[in-house]
């Protein structure tokens, strides 16, 4: 069997390695702003790593984005891919495109011991669906669904684009700041990299404050030093993502928990675990109690998006 390549490709970095044994090897990030088309930056990776055009048997990329057929254009940067441009140019026989959370979730059957830190206290349920959940260019969301043979398949969608969940007062009038500044609220528009500094803005006109802080970074490093309205932002942030975890959880039953995964969080775990998100996660009025016992984990594998478009790839192998 021919080597393969597997990608994981966002807004703003794309991850590759070779797919070997079931297993990663030689894992190269690249900026996506680097390269014209996703070709370009695939062979710069290639000749980095020996490896000659004609040697990979196939290729699976976890793409940002509703995945289509004949033309995929990603959701987060410019590229796109042509299926058969792609193929020929790269001399493969096969290309799997999937969802990069489709890809996100398979990964987390494969986390390894320390790869993930507990948040909420809870027993999984095995034979319900997980969702996995994550902030970074955007928001991302994924579900795991058991099957009958004790394996997970992953269901895509594009959850980080619904209407931002409003659950009190403060967040109904920082909605009415987001609205008059965007008009229609995505849950992306709040929960990502962007979405970070959006907010701090929208809290700054809301409070009346004079805003010192240009990027997310800055606001983040504010937050931890104990800065007051970026400490606020970065608190409300969590919050949301709870409730967005919890409205989720809600709609599909999902009792096999909660992986909060991209690159946002882990930059702030420990506020993260002492934060509000845990209570937005489960306030749901009369369904409130419905959330004892579900798990929540925060994932801080390095590549669990690469590692499942390796599942996935398997997974095609095997049919």
């Amino acid at each position: 069997m021919k080597l393969a390549l597997v990608g994981d490709i966002g807004g703003t970095n794309a991850r590759f390695a070779l797919w070997r044994d079931d297993q990663l090897e030689s894992v190269s990030v690249l900026a996506t702003a680097d390269f014209s088309t996703p070709e370009a930056a695939i062979e710069q990776y290639l000749a980095e790593h020996d490896v000659s055009l004609g040697s990979l048997g196939s290729v699976c990329l976890a793409c940002a984005g509703p995945v289509s057929d004949a033309v995929f254009r990603f959701t987060n940067n410019h590229w796109l891919i042509n299926r058969e441009a792609f193929c020929r140019r790269l001399q493969i026989e096969q290309l799997l495109l999937i969802n990069d959370f489709s890809a996100m979730a398979l990964g987390m059957t494969r986390l390894a011991a320390g790869e993930r830190l507990q948040v909420c206290a809870g027993q999984a349920d095995s034979s319900r669906p997980a969702v996995v959940i994550g902030a970074g260019t955007g928001l991302g969301v994924g579900t795991l669904l058991p099957q009958a043979d004790g394996g997970w398949a992953a269901l895509p969608g594009e959850g980080g684009h619904v209407d931002l969940p409003i659950g009190s007062a403060r967040e109904a009038q920082l909605w009415q700041v987001l609205f008059r500044q965007l008009g229609h609220v995505r849950a992306e528009d709040v929960l990502s990299g962007n979405g970070l500094l959006v907010l701090y803005r929208a809290m700054c006109e809301l409070d009346s404050v004079t805003a010192q802080w240009a990027t997310p970074a800055e606001i983040t490093t504010a937050a931890l030093s104990g800065e007051a309205t970026a400490s606020a932002v970065l608190e409300q942030f969590c919050c949301w993502l709870g409730r967005a975890a919890g409205n989720n959880v809600l709609s599909l039953g999902a009792r096999g928990g909660v992986y909060i995964v991209g690159g946002i969080v882990p930059r702030f775990a420990e506020f993260f675990c002492k934060s509000g998100f845990a209570h937005s996660f489960s306030d749901k009025g009369c369904m409130s109690d419905y959330f004892a016992g579900i798990p929540v984990w925060l994932v801080t594998a390095e590549y669990p998006g690469l590692m499942g478009a390796g599942v996935a790839l398997q997974q095609q192998r095997s049919r």
